[in-house]
Formats: structure tokens, sequence, C-alpha cells
């Protein structure tokens, strides 16, 4: 198994994580190759890689850097049903958590995403469905319709709230261009025909709330790619939950599919031998360019435990949105311990053996 210091040139800037791309074959086996994917939220500055980030002080705004200046940020609507939201408070604040990774470049990802299918499909084909799991706002889905690379989209999430979100931001993000959403599709003057595709589009993407561990599609449907991106497999600690998200998997993707996985380089495991605060702030604007303030990130503190048997990290998570005074009080933070597992590719390989894939080096 390769683990490069390049990459292609899409994903040039995007180092120190691990891609696992898994391919199902005619006969229903996978095999497995790496790259170094995207790049880290433990070490990047997103004021310094991605500029600067806009947001009103109520937390709904715009912007995610220059590769991203469109995209909206609604605010969230509270979960209907909580039992869904077993993963924490980080997981209900969307607005938040999407700020929090907005300096992530999602044109040059998805871009990625679809060249690494297309290396490995005999007929060099691009995935025309595609399968996202512990999806969140679903940026990765949303951009690859938004840009017809694919026809149609499944995003999965255990949260309510974050359901609930994308289909928010979905119905801003895959307009044309030539109309604001309230043209087109605003409650008083809102004319779908002004944008013959948008229903198409927005139809395009369905949004299902379900744990990754134990999901089925109605309808028998099939993927050609499926990904969980930003290490959200980290979230299954045991081996019984990634066997079974493994399985679930596999029982939906074609023949000549792949599975894309994103994950911490392994050298951030065997790395840590003390746990070390990792964070990043995302500086905020009005909608006149100023600054409105500014949302800080920690993700992993000094003191979290971390189980070398069981490879958890009790992971420390916080986000805080200030104003630009900093003598008035926050206007929202969350903050709370989450459990994530460290994998090695030893046992990617080994998790994707038992459920009937198999590695290529």
């Amino acid at each position: 198994m390769l683990y490069s210091s390049t990459s292609s040139p899409s994903s040039a800037s995007l180092a120190s994580l691990s891609y696992y791309v898994i391919y199902v074959t005619l006969s229903i086996t996978l095999s497995i190759a790496t790259t170094d994917g995207f790049s880290t939220p433990y070490s990047i500055s997103p004021l310094s890689s991605s500029g600067k980030h806009s947001l009103s002080a109520s937390s709904s705004g715009k912007g995610f850097g220059d590769a991203t200046a469109s995209k909206k940020t609604p605010e969230s609507t509270p979960a209907k049903n909580d039992e869904y939201n077993n993963k924490g408070e980080i997981y209900s604040r969307p607005s938040l958590y999407d700020m929090a990774f907005g300096y992530r470049n999602f044109e040059e990802e998805v871009d990625f995403l679809m060249d690494q299918h297309r290396k490995i499909n005999p007929n060099k084909e691009l995935p025309k469905r595609v399968l996202e799991l512990a999806a969140g706002p679903a940026r990765h889905c949303i951009e690859a319709l938004a840009t017809s690379y694919i026809e149609s989209a499944t995003a999965i999430d255990n949260s309510a709230d974050m359901v609930e979100y994308a289909r928010e931001i979905a119905a801003e993000e895959l307009k044309s261009d030539d109309y604001t959403f309230e043209e087109i599709s605003g409650k008083e003057n809102g004319d779908v025909t002004k944008d013959s595709g948008y229903e198409n589009r927005v139809n395009s993407l369905r949004y299902i709330q379900a744990d990754m561990t134990n999901f089925t599609i109605g309808g028998g449907e099939l993927f050609d790619s499926a990904w969980i991106l930003l290490g959200s497999l980290q979230h299954l600690t045991t081996n019984e939950e990634a066997i079974s998200c493994f399985r679930c998997i596999h029982r939906v993707l074609q023949p000549n599919g792949s599975f894309i996985l994103e994950l911490p380089h392994p050298r951030e495991t065997f790395s840590l031998v003390e746990c070390t605060r990792n964070g990043w702030d995302v500086p905020l604007e009005d909608d006149n360019g100023a600054i409105s303030g500014e949302l800080k990130i920690i993700w992993g503190d000094d003191d979290d435990d971390f189980d070398p048997i069981e490879q958890v990290r009790q992971f420390t998570v916080s986000m805080e949105l200030k104003g630009q005074d900093p003598s008035k009080a926050t206007l929202q933070s969350v903050k709370e311990v989450v459990p994530m597992r460290h994998f090695t590719s030893q046992e990617i390989d080994l998790l994707a053996r038992l459920t009937g894939f198999e590695l290529s080096r």
C-alpha cells in the first residue's frame, strides 16, 4: 500500500490525510488503493489558506472563502426527533459545524473524488449515482450535483438537524446563477419555470436520516460510488460497527463501483504519544464585508484521554462564535467530548476482507 507525499494536480495542495479507494469488481470483491488526500483540520489555518469567511453576527450568512464564495449557511431547524441526535451537541449545530469546515475547497475535492473513481473504473467512466454516509451538510454531494458530474445523490446522516440544514442548502445552492433563490423558489413571487432544471436538481438529492451502521435504501437502488469523508468512519469505535457499515455499503454498490474513505494518515496515529490541542479560527464578515467576529474551533485538547489498546481518543470538541467586540458575551458556543477511533491501513484491509472485499496494492 502506497502513501505518497505527492498527489494528482487536482489535489496537489490536499495533503496529510489518507484516501482509501475501495473498488467493487464484477465478482463483487473489492480492491483498495491509497493516496494522500485532503488536508487535515488539525494543522491547517483557514485564515491563511482560504481567505476570510463571511457570516452575520446571528450566524446565518454566506461565503466559505475564495473557492466557495457563494455558499449559504441557513439557520438550522430544531430537530423534530431527538432520538436520532445521539452523537451530541456538536452535530445538532449544523451551521456552526458547516462554518468550521468551510475552509475546505469542495470543488477541488469533488474533482478528486470523481478522478479516483474514473481511474479504477474499467471503462474510465465517472459515477452517476453517489452515496455519502455521515454526510453532515452534504457539501460534496451538492457540489457534484451543481457541477453536473452526477445524476443523483443520496446522503445519510444520523442527525435530524443536519438533514434539515442540508436540504435548505441544496435548495439554495442548486439554483441557476442567473436568478436569486427568491426569484425561483420564493414563497410570494417565486417562479421555478425561470430555471427549468431547478426542481430536477433539487430532487436529485435524497437525504435519509439513518445510522450508517444499519441502513437500507428503498427501491433497491445501487450506487456507482460511496463516500465516507472528513474522518467520519472514526465515530465507529468498535469492529462490529465498522463491519456492519462496510456490509451495508457492499450491498448497495454496483459492480465496478467505488468506496472512498477519508481518514487521518496512519502517521497521525503512530505519532500520537501525547494528545495535543488542535484548533483553528474562522474570521467572519458582515454583509458589507466588514469583520463581524470569528468562530474559534478546538478539535482535540491537551488533556484528552487516549486508549492505545482500543485506539480511541476522547476528543474534546468546542466551537465558540464571538462578535467583533470581545467584551460582549459569546453569541453561540458548544463543547463536548467525542470518542473517535484511529484506524491503520492494515485494519482497513482486514475489515474490507471480512466484508467481502479484497485489497489490491
